[in-house]
């Protein structure tokens, strides 16, 4: 938040505010913009707070202090988000006949019919050649569940805001108002020849699947649910460093998957592309195998593909002798007893946010190698380090599809973004804010697009 006040102009008057605040457990971020009018002082603090009410408690602080006066105060959050975070701009000036002639009537009429002659030409001649759709119905919406199409808004905004600012790609969000995939994948069909791919966001499993296949295999643009394989890339992304940390193989590895939706199934799938040769997934009800007669689609196959001992059994059980766990599930689901019945020089990666399965004060000191979803903690893995390279290459590419392929060469592109030099336990992925890792993955996604053959001639 940020706090606007008024000082006594004397010596004191700040540190009695900044004690006040600290005294309640906030942390001062900053101080801003103050500004001397005699015998005040008016200054802006930016305060870091756990939540909303303590929020309440930082306001009844400082308004209780003698001397200083409450100006005014905001949720910096609510703020950034207010009026929406992305807009439209133009890329061609319209300053007089002559440029309102070519952007709209008469000269557009050519550039229509160049492209009703040759429809490639659409991929050249507008928005499409680096347009992604953020396509999303709100029910699976970061920790909070379903919570419909108008509250899926800002976390679509923010996706087009990370394309833009990591790829250069320009991304529109679709929140949908229906939540039955036949109705989605039916509008995304209608709307897909006004973009270049297709982000899929905060889908609820199994819909998200079914969505995802039927858009893959009747669009002639790139589909990508994010939820799934961007996590995924990220995570084999992270492995791959953390092996190294560990000395270790993938072809060696044991590694169990906590959450067999969305997320889950698309870890396995690329662990074993990448050559591990046992994954046991755990839901609610324990081990996945090939025989439990309570599996949907996706987790059938999940059952079919992994798990060839066919352990049972709840995750408790199945974690001894494992070298990864990768939790993509919820809060609190593993302890240090568990940790430790873990194979020598351990990986854990607990992504669930804002709680993981694990604290990483809790794995400290029992596994080599920790990593979480948060940025408060070292070793985040975070979507944002892949989908915007990946569709940019595949834009630049012109490819029709993501390929497994091209999800592979993007974890490597990833990986090596992390030196021999500054790899460490606390070290394996590199910072979000890396601008080298948007082209990096770019690069490799475009070329493993040519080398996969799903490129438009």
């Amino acid at each position: 938040m940020r706090i606007r006040v008024r000082l006594d102009n004397q010596p004191g008057s700040l540190g009695r505010l900044t004690t006040a605040i600290g005294a309640v457990g906030a942390n001062i971020a900053g101080l801003e913009g103050f500004e001397a009018k005699h015998s005040k002082l008016d200054e802006d603090v930016v305060v870091n707070c756990r939540s909303e009410a303590h929020q309440a408690e930082v306001i009844a602080a400082v308004e209780g202090l003698e001397g200083i006066e409450m100006l005014s105060w905001e949720d910096r959050t609510f703020a950034m988000h207010h009026g929406g975070k992305i807009e439209v701009l133009a890329l061609a000036p319209v300053g007089d006949r002559d440029d309102l002639s070519m952007a709209y009537t008469p000269g557009v009429a050519r550039v229509c019919t160049a492209i009703a002659n040759d429809p490639s030409l659409v991929h050249e001649l507008t928005i499409k050649r680096n347009t992604v759709a953020i396509v999303s119905d709100g029910t699976a919406v970061l920790g909070l569940g379903n919570i419909g199409p108008e509250a899926a808004m800002p976390v679509m905004e923010g996706k087009a805001l990370l394309f833009k600012e990591f790829a250069g790609v320009d991304g529109f969000p679709i929140c949908l108002n229906t939540s039955s995939s036949a109705e989605i994948i039916e509008t995304v069909q209608r709307i897909a020849p006004a973009f270049g791919g297709i982000n899929l966001e905060d889908i609820a499993a199994p819909a998200c699947f079914e969505i995802e296949e039927a858009l893959q295999a009747s669009l002639d643009i790139p589909v990508f649910h994010d939820d799934q394989h961007g996590t995924a890339v990220v995570v084999l992304a992270a492995l791959e460093n953390a092996l190294r940390i560990v000395d270790k193989k993938m072809a060696d590895i044991n590694v169990v998957i906590a959450g067999v939706g969305a997320a889950g199934v698309a870890c396995a799938k690329i662990l074993l592309e990448a050559g591990v040769p046992h994954v046991v997934g755990v839901d609610r009800q324990g081990a996945i195998w090939e025989g439990r007669d309570d599996l949907n689609k996706a987790k059938q196959w999940f059952a079919e593909h992994t798990n060839p001992d066919r352990r049972t059994g709840t995750l408790a059980e199945v974690m001894p002798g494992a070298d990864v766990f990768i939790g993509v599930s919820g809060p609190g689901l593993l302890g240090a007893d568990e940790l430790r019945t873990m194979a020598p020089e351990s990986i854990v990666f607990a992504l669930a946010n804002p709680d993981p399965e694990v604290r990483p004060e809790v794995a400290a000191g029992i596994a080599a190698v920790v990593a979480t979803g948060r940025s408060d903690f070292p070793n985040q893995i975070n979507n944002v380090l892949c989908f915007p390279g990946i569709f940019r290459g595949a834009l630049d590419a012109g490819a029709t599809r993501i390929t497994e392929g091209m999800k592979l060469a993007s974890a490597k592109a990833i990986a090596s973004a992390v030196s021999d030099d500054d790899l460490a336990a606390d070290f394996i992925i590199p910072s979000v804010f890396d601008h080298r890792v948007g082209p990096l993955v770019a690069k490799a996604a475009a070329e493993a697009a040519v080398r996969d053959g799903v490129v438009r001639s």
